[in-house]
């Protein structure tokens, strides 16, 4: 660990993990030691939370690898689901919004597509599979079954979507958030940016106003009359950096953007390190957060 370290807690409550680059190492799976250090913390009664830019289909092979129960926050905090994907929380991206949003960024189309809450065909919507693309080829066949063509991609906002999204170089998603940021109807939406520039590629998600994993967080800890103080959490990325400030004790991973270890968080290992086991297990497993030795009286 580095960085400066917070006072520990009186009691950590609900633990918040971001899932790429987080919870799951470089190869996207999910170190033993992390999923050791989960099944001790729920074991204590501790609640533990995937707060991830996911939707509820991408992230079911890294819920089915961790113990129960999980509380589910995905699509950026849009929604919260259960372990069985049934949506507890809904806050949707009004249709005209994402009309006008798609109306505006034409140019970038061929990166864009639409997000559904729905059960199976038809969650993701784009114009059209690229298939000469060797991201969007293996993203395609991976989840052909959720993904549905329709041109033009307005047609498909037949009811509010969950949120627009794009993908693609970081350069070009930079120039995207350009035009974004100089819409009209800029404060009628949320963007989130997430960024690998070793790989070269971002995500640009694009939700309804207010939403954010900060906020969804805020929203499920005050649901669950939990206070900031009781709060951890911990990710890499800088659609992590909301949640991070709310939390009582914030960890930033070993490999995180440089934005998020020059905030003065703590800074845990990498994911290929286990980070996340060694930060649950230094800020939420010490030995003053033990359950109290049963008695013979």
């Amino acid at each position: 660990m580095s960085g400066a370290t917070p006072a520990i807690p009186n009691m950590i409550r609900l633990i918040a993990l971001d899932v790429d680059g987080t919870l799951l190492d470089s190869r996207w799976q999910v170190p033993e030691a992390n999923r050791v250090a989960i099944e001790q913390a729920i074991a204590r009664g501790i609640e533990v939370a995937l707060v991830t830019g996911r939707r509820f289909e991408f992230a079911r092979p890294v819920i089915a690898a961790l113990p129960e129960p999980l509380t589910l926050i995905v699509n950026n905090g849009a929604l919260v689901k259960s372990r069985q994907g049934r949506t507890l929380v809904s806050r949707l991206l009004p249709s005209d919004v994402a009309r006008q949003v798609l109306e505006a960024t034409h140019p970038f189309r061929d990166t864009a597509a639409v997000v559904f809450d729905r059960v199976r065909e038809g969650q993701v919507v784009v114009e059209r599979i690229a298939w000469e693309g060797r991201r969007s080829r293996s993203y395609a066949l991976r989840d052909r079954e959720f993904v549905s063509e329709v041109a033009p991609l307005e047609a498909c906002l037949v009811e509010d979507p969950i949120q627009v999204m794009f993908n693609g170089p970081v350069a070009l998603m930079r120039e995207l958030l350009g035009t974004l940021r100089g819409l009209p109807i800029v404060d009628r939406f949320a963007i989130s940016v997430t960024e690998y520039e070793s790989r070269d590629f971002a995500m640009v998600d694009i939700v309804r106003a207010g939403c954010s994993k900060g906020a969804a967080l805020v929203a499920w800890t005050a649901r669950q009359g939990l206070t900031r103080d009781e709060i951890m959490a911990v990710g890499d990325n800088l659609n992590d950096r909301e949640m991070l400030e709310f939390a009582g004790c914030p960890v930033v991973m070993g490999n995180a953007v440089p934005e998020l270890k020059a905030a003065g968080w703590p800074v845990t290992h990498t994911n290929d390190e286990a980070g996340v086991a060694a930060a649950i297990e230094m800020f939420a497993l010490v030995p003053n957060q033990r359950p109290p030795t049963p008695t013979n009286d």
